[in-house]
């Protein structure tokens, strides 16, 4: 048996005429998150953290951004392929922990939503998924509200 963590981090840009998908969760906001997919910084920072403990490579590999075929994917998606990928390499999910930073829009009420989402995307339980959410007190891209980022760690047990 093996004990193996990994860390994720990400960031979006805001843009108009999108969605701001954060953990599953559309939150209500003048402006959403731009990328290839819904632009779920929360589910991508997870899911890094993931594939580094399996040793893995990043979300980029898995879903890349030119792929058309996968344009607008549903980021809980990408985390149920990665905990298929767990399931491939004999490694359970033992926890999540993340963070998001943002300035805007309010996220703390939201976040028992995105802990269950994210839970159920993974095959684990609400208590083995932490969610948080900061301000970077007005400093920096984020702070300036022009993005907003996301880390995560996950310990994995492979048997």
């Amino acid at each position: 048996m093996k004990i193996r963590t990994g860390i994720g981090y990400d960031v979006h840009q805001f843009a108009p005429n999108r969605k701001c998908i954060l953990g599953g969760v559309e939150i209500p906001s003048e402006l959403g998150l731009l990328g290839h997919s819904d632009a779920d910084v929360l589910c991508h920072a997870i899911a890094d953290a993931i594939l580094g403990a399996l040793g893995l490579p990043d979300i980029g590999y898995y879903f890349p951004p030119d792929d058309m075929s996968i344009e607008g994917i549903c980021s809980l998606d990408i985390l149920k392929k990665c905990r298929a990928l767990a399931d491939e390499h004999n490694a359970e999910i033992q926890n999540v922990d993340s963070a998001l930073v943002a300035e805007a829009p309010k996220i703390m009420p939201h976040l028992t939503e995105m802990k269950a989402n994210i839970s159920q995307a993974l095959g684990i339980t609400p208590e083995q998924v932490g969610v948080k959410a900061t301000t970077n007190e007005t400093m920096g891209f984020v702070g300036r509200k022009e993005g907003i980022a996301a880390m995560a760690t996950t310990c994995v047990v492979i048997s």
